[in-house]
C-alpha cells in the first residue's frame, strides 16, 4: 500500500512511539491525524517537540480511546489505523489491573469495531514483546508461547487475539507488530533506559532493580520503520510480526555500556521498589526477527551502540526530561 497522501490515524501519537511514527509518516507524505488522550491543558505530549512546520500537517483530535464515540469519529474517512494507544507501566498494573483491561482491551475493541465498521483498508496492531513471558526458548519467534506474566501483558494480550479475532471473523485487514524493548530520544524515564541515563546525569550512584534479566533493544526509529512496513506490505496482513534485533544485553552490562559512554565510573545501589513480584519478572527476551526481514523487508539500522549515544546526546540536551522524582510502583 501506498502511503503518501493516503489518509492516516495513529492512536496514541502523543507518546514516546507514536510520535516518532507520526514523524515517520509525514517523512513519507501521508496525511495523519493524531488521537491523543484529552486533558484540560491541551498539552499534545511529545507532539510538541516537533518542529511549528511539521505540527501544522498533522490533524490532532483529543479524546479517550476508551471512548467508542470519540474513536469512531477519529476513525472516520481514514484509510489506514495504527493503534498505539495503551496503558503501559507494568509497575502500575500491580495496582491498577482493571485501568489496564478498560485501556488496553476495551480500546482495542473500539478502535477495532470502528475500523471494521468504517471500512479501513489496514489496522496495524502494536503489541509487546511482554506477552511471551519469559524466554522458554531462544530466538523468541511468533509461535512461542504467550505467558501473561503482569497484568499489563495480560491485557496486551487479549488485545492482541481480539485484533487476530476481527481478522479471521470479519476479514479486517489486521497485521499485528510486536516490537521488543524500544528505546531512544523520548522516553518515559520508567524504562530502564532513560532512568539510567538520568541517574547518571545527576549522580554517580546507580539505582536499580533486577540486574541479571536480559532484553533485546531496538531504536525507535526501526520500531517506527518497521510498523510502517506493517501497513505498506500485504502479505503482512492476518500476520503477527516480532520487531527486534536478534541480540540481548543483561540490565547490568546495559548499566555498564551507557555509565562508558558517559564516561562515569559506576556505583550500584539494589532498590527494592524497583523489583518486579518473583513470578512476574521476565528474566529473558530475544527477538527472532525472521519474519519481519523476509515479509516487511526490514531490519534494524541502528546498533546499541550508536542508539544509546544518540539517547544520551538528547536527555542531555533535554534536562527537563531528565528530572528524577521518588520511584512509585
Amino acid at each position: 500500500m501506498e502511503l503518501k497522501n493516503c489518509s492516516i490515524l495513529v492512536t496514541g501519537a502523543a507518546g514516546f512511539i507514536g510520535s516518532h511514527l507520526v514523524e515517520a509518516l509525514l517523512a513519507k507524505g501521508a496525511r495523519v491525524r493524531a488521537f491523543i488522550r484529552y486533558n484540560s491543558r491541551s498539552d499534545r505530549g511529545w507532539l510538541e517537540t516537533l518542529p511549528k512546520t511539521t505540527l501544522e500537517n498533522v490533524e490532532i483530535i483529543a479524546g479517550d480511546i476508551k471512548d467508542s464515540d470519540a474513536v469512531r469519529n477519529a476513525v472516520k474517512s481514514c484509510e489506514v489505523v495504527f493503534h498505539l494507544a495503551a496503558l503501559i507501566g507494568i509497575p502500575y498494573s500491580y495496582i491498577h489491573p482493571r485501568n489496564y483491561v478498560d485501556t488496553n482491551v476495551i480500546g482495542t475493541t473500539n478502535v477495532l469495531t470502528a475500523s471494521l465498521d468504517h471500512g479501513v483498508k489496514r489496522v496495524v496492531h502494536i503489541s509487546t514483546s511482554e506477552v511471551y513471558g519469559t524466554a522458554q526458548y531462544v530466538p523468541i519467534d511468533e509461535n512461542h508461547p504467550k505467558v501473561g506474566q503482569s497484568p499489563y501483558s495480560a491485557s496486551k494480550l487479549s488485545a492482541d487475539l481480539l485484533a487476530d479475532s476481527f481478522h479471521r471473523s470479519f476479514g479486517l485487514p489486521v497485521v499485528t507488530i510486536r516490537p521488543f524493548n524500544t528505546y531512544g530520544p523520548r522516553q518515559s524515564l520508567r524504562a530502564v533506559i532513560p532512568t539510567i541515563i538520568s541517574q547518571l546525569l545527576s549522580r554517580r550512584e546507580l539505582k536499580l532493580g533486577a540486574t541479571t534479566p536480559t532484553r533485546d533493544f531496538t531504536f525507535v526509529t526501526d520500531t517506527a520503520s518497521g510498523m510502517i512496513r506493517g501497513a505498506e506490505i500485504g502479505e503482512a496482513v492476518g500476520k503477527t510480526i516480532n520487531l527486534g534485533t536478534g541480540n540481548e544485553i543483561s540490565i547490568g552490562d546495559l548499566a555498564i555500556l551507557i555509565a562508558k559512554q558517559m564516561n562515569i565510573e559506576l556505583e550500584f545501589q539494589r532498590d527494592p521498589n524497583r523489583i518486579r513480584p518473583g513470578d512476574s519478572e521476565v528474566e529473558r527476551l530475544l527477538s527472532n526477527n525472521g519474519l519481519a526481514q523476509s515479509v516487511l523487508k526490514w531490519k534494524p539500522e541502528v546498533g546499541l551502540d550508536e542508539g544509546i549515544k544518540r539517547t544520551i546526546a538528547w536527555f542531555s540536551e533535554n534536562p527537563s526530561s531528565s528530572r528524577i522524582d521518588e520511584y512509585f510502583r
